[in-house]
């Protein structure tokens, strides 16, 4: 069974960075497109970025041009760089595989953030 091991989150204020991860318990990896989503309270899940497996790159557009979505497939993991960071940003943010809207397995536990103003 594939375990999403999110991490990284924390308490910022207005303005401030942090750096998610996702581990990712899966042999084959390095060709699945990924995804970080996340969730705000009373709200539902949305896609945030994701990556594909040859390193292309796409973001909402209420994160672009401040967040950075990467991975290294050599550590089955895939990080979200996360700067400028706004109250708004707040959510619990899962990582997930496969396409945009269409996550390969179940979610994780997630990783709580939540920025102060």
């Amino acid at each position: 069974q594939v375990q999403l091991v999110e991490s990284g989150g924390g308490l910022v204020q207005a303005g401030g960075s942090l750096r998610l991860y996702c581990v990712v318990s899966v042999s084959f990896f390095s060709i699945v497109n990924m995804g970080w989503y996340r969730q705000a309270p009373g709200k539902q899940r949305e896609l945030v970025a994701t990556i594909t497996s040859g390193g292309t790159t796409n973001y909402a557009d209420s994160v672009k041009g401040r967040f950075t979505i990467s991975r290294d497939n050599a550590k089955n993991t895939v990080y979200l760089q996360m700067n400028s960071l706004k109250p708004e940003d707040t959510a619990v943010y899962y990582c997930n595989g496969g396409d945009p809207g269409f996550p390969l397995w179940a979610w994780g536990q997630g990783t709580q953030v939540t920025v102060s103003s």
